[in-house]
């Protein structure tokens, strides 16, 4: 009787368990998502779609299962893809970017798109994109970060090539700052690959304002969100290093965290390996991490998108357990 007693005890809390668990959204599959076309998924950017009601994501879509591509001409010539989830937790592909012929960069056979980040402002859909002329063997060649707007995140228009400090610039990130401003952060790839930073009243006029002051900075992929009080920016520490963490109280300042983020292998398919460039959603007060894994020999270019949840630790800073179930519930944004 007593074991049978301690039996539904154990049943009860793990049905208790379980639906706390569902409570706060959907399992998220391991991995996350997988391109159809190319199978190389990587640098997402996720947006609500106000119209659809939908969440899509934006992603560089590197050409990883074709054949006889030579060098690293393969990260290039690259679309943007574009998948669909109504929860964060399933994603299903919607096709690429179609992307207007005005853009200076683009009047070539193939172009590069890399990197984009999405955003919404005031009834408008803002991406900032690099754009890289062609396709090359090699990493010696210009590349621009380019702004275009679009009423429906479908029909694109280009609206300037931003004027930042070098013509070897990618990865842009965008957040709007308490006094309505607005800051963009990139990697300067002249200079080491440091992180850099712009600033506009309106999306529309940027003023480059140098070096962002990074300690210990050297990465790309900068990725900038407010959460629990603090502007946090991670980058991609390049390898298979993880994320690097920054705290700040001014957007301006920085500390870095004490340990990276998800520099140690998982055990989920797909995600043994470091994580990528990230994207955080903050969505219900939780703050969800997605990012991109190689899963190494013998794939070493297919990439897969992953997803985990953010926590903040009793130090104060940012925590992340790539191997724990991860329920996800993205809501519609205010």
């Amino acid at each position: 009787m007593r074991r049978f007693v301690a039996g539904l005890i154990w049943a009860g809390a793990a049905l208790l368990s379980f639906a706390t668990d569902a409570s706060a959204g959907k399992l998220a599959p391991k991995p996350l998502y997988r391109d159809p076309a190319f199978d190389g998924a990587a640098d997402p950017t996720i947006v609500y779609d106000r119209a659809e009601k939908k969440w899509l994501m934006f992603y560089t879509n590197r050409r990883a299962n074709v054949s006889g591509l030579t060098a690293v001409t393969w990260v290039h010539g690259t679309p943007i893809g574009i998948a669909e989830s109504a929860d964060g937790a399933e994603w299903r592909y919607r096709g690429t970017v179609e992307f207007p012929r005005n853009i200076p960069g683009t009047n070539v056979e193939t172009p590069t798109y890399w990197a984009p980040a999405v955003l919404e402002h005031a009834g408008v859909y803002h991406m900032f994109v690099t754009i890289v002329p062609g396709v090359f063997t090699d990493w010696n060649h210009p590349r621009n970060i380019v702004h275009l707007t679009s009423p429906d995140l479908k029909k694109w228009s280009y609206e300037s090539t931003l004027p930042l400090v070098t013509d070897k610039v990618i990865d842009p990130c965008v957040l709007r700052l308490p006094d309505g401003t607005w800051r963009l952060w990139y990697n300067n790839e002249r200079t080491g690959k440091t992180t850099f930073y712009a600033d506009s009243p309106d999306l529309f006029h940027w003023t480059d304002k140098g070096s962002a002051h990074l300690p210990k900075d050297r990465g790309e992929a900068p990725l900038a969100f407010v959460w629990k009080g603090h502007t946090w920016l991670l980058i991609d520490l390049l390898g298979n290093y993880g994320l690097g963490a920054f705290r700040s109280d001014d957007a301006l300042t920085w500390e870095r965290q004490p340990d990276s983020l998800l520099d140690k292998p998982g055990t989920g398919t797909d995600d043994n390996n470091g994580g990528h460039h990230p994207e955080v959603v903050v969505s219900g007060g939780r703050a969800f991490l997605f990012y991109f894994v190689h899963p190494g020999v013998p794939d070493m270019k297919r990439s897969s998108i992953q997803v985990a949840e953010l926590k903040l630790g009793a130090d104060g800073w940012l925590a992340c357990d790539r191997d724990a179930p991860t329920f996800i519930q993205l809501l519609p944004p205010p």
